[in-house]
């Protein structure tokens, strides 16, 4: 299993969003390639969620919050 941090993983979500345009709706997980997501710890998945939401509220205004999906992902709008 791959060892990594939802810091690192944060960090690699951040440069992922460089390559959205506006009005795309996606799920942290989207940022992640193929199975890769799976292969993360869980308790490092919902650490990386929270992370994530506080980042896109702080520092992030042209990401939205939209809601939760049926899985109760968060989801997020490019503006």
């Amino acid at each position: 299993m791959e060892q990594i941090t939802a810091n690192e993983l944060l960090t690699e979500a951040m440069k992922e969003l460089e390559k959205l345009q506006p009005g795309e709706t996606f799920i942290v997980k989207d940022l992640f390639q193929g199975i890769r997501w799976n292969r993360f710890p869980r308790n490092e998945r919902i650490l990386l969620g929270t992370l994530f939401l506080n980042y896109v509220k702080t520092e992030r205004p042209d990401i939205e919050p939209s809601g939760k999906n049926g899985a109760n992902q968060q989801k997020y709008t490019m503006r």
